[in-house]
């Protein structure tokens, strides 16, 4: 026979403990990034290396690129990316989409509210 044993408290709250996630400087986030942008590695590579995931790496692409964004915004044309490759213009493109998305977005709002119309188009009839 099977013993249905029902667990006591002492062994409800023992789980297993996390292991912290490591710490990684500035200085080897950026050379991580660089390494997959200029295609000296691949992603899952800088992965492993660092004992990161990819959550956490794709992470850090997305605030290299904020960062660069607002640094080089008034004093760049970045619509001209042939001197970029075709990962960071990927990345360029997705960036410059979501933004134009939202912009459209607040401003079809704006001009709903004025126009007191409804969201959605009615049918013709």
């Amino acid at each position: 026979m099977t013993s249905t044993k029902t667990p006591t408290t002492s062994e409800k709250t023992e789980r297993k403990k996390r292991t912290p996630a490591p710490q990684h400087s500035a200085p080897d986030k950026v050379q991580a990034v660089l390494a997959v942008w200029t295609e000296r590695c691949k992603p899952a590579e800088v992965c492993r290396q660092l004992n990161i995931n990819w959550i956490t790496f794709n992470h850090w692409q997305q605030r290299a690129m904020e960062g660069m964004l607002q640094a080089l915004e008034n004093r760049v044309n970045l619509t001209k990316g042939e001197a970029l490759s075709p990962r960071l213009q990927a990345l360029l493109q997705k960036r410059h989409r979501t933004v134009t998305a939202t912009k459209l977005t607040s401003r079809l709002e704006q001009i709903n509210k004025v126009a007191n119309l409804p969201l959605v188009p009615a049918k013709p009839e």
